[in-house]
C-alpha cells in the first residue's frame, strides 16, 4: 500500500494526558505527526484533535482503532485530502521599512490575498490562510527581503461528508 496524507479527527473529553498517549501511538509505529491542532468542537464540552500524518491506509486504520481504545475518546475518524476542506494559517513579521521602500512587497501581499494585521514603526504583520503550498510560496517570496518572525498553525479541517458524531452523542443521552 502506498503512503498518503490522512487527516485524523478525534473527538474526546478534555482530559490531561490524552495528547501524550495519542502521540505515543504514533511513536510506537514510527509515524511522524505532520500537523496537530486541538480545539473545542461543535459539541459542548467535547474537544477535537486534528492530526495529519503521511502513512498507508492500513496503518491509519490501525492508529484510529488504537486511539478509540483510549477511555476519554468518544470517536475517531480518518479522511484523505480529497474528502476534506482544510486550511492552515500563518503570520509573517517583516520590517516596516520594506512596506514603504519596496513596491514589490505590496504586490506580493495583494497577489497572495494576505491581510495586513498590524503596522508599527519597526514592523508589520501579515496573516495568510490557505493550503500549505500557498503559505510556503508566500514564505519563499518574502524570504529574500528578510522575515523577522514566522509561525504557521496546524491544519484545521472539516469533512465534506456529514460526520455522524452528533447523532452518536445523542444516542448516549
Amino acid at each position: 500500500m502506498e503512503d498518503k496524507t490522512f487527516t485524523i479527527s478525534v473527538y474526546s473529553e478534555n482530559n490531561v494526558g490524552l495528547l501524550n498517549r495519542i502521540s505515543g501511538i504514533f511513536l510506537k509505529r514510527h509515524i511522524n505527526i505532520l500537523s496537530l491542532n486541538v480545539s473545542e468542537s461543535e459539541i459542548e464540552n467535547v474537544s477535537r484533535f486534528i492530526i495529519v500524518a503521511n502513512t498507508s491506509e492500513k496503518w491509519v486504520k490501525n492508529i484510529v482503532g488504537q486511539i478509540e481504545k483510549q477511555i476519554e475518546v468518544i470517536k475517531a475518524f480518518y479522511h484523505t485530502d480529497e474528502e476534506t476542506i482544510y486550511l492552515e494559517n500563518a503570520l509573517f513579521k517583516i520590517a516596516s521599512s520594506l512596506l514603504f521602500d519596496e513596491k514589490q512587497i505590496q504586490n506580493i501581499i495583494k497577489d497572495s490575498q494576505s491581510t495586513i494585521v498590524t503596522v508599527s514603526r519597526d514592523f508589520f504583520v501579515i496573516s495568510k490562510s490557505g493550503r500549505r503550498s500557498e503559505i510556503e510560496d508566500l514564505y519563499n517570496k518574502f524570504k529574500p527581503y528578510g522575515i523577522m518572525q514566522f509561525v504557521r498553525s496546524g491544519r484545521i479541517s472539516v469533512s465534506k461528508e456529514k460526520m455522524e458524531i452528533s447523532a452518536l452523542l445523542e444516542s448516549y443521552q
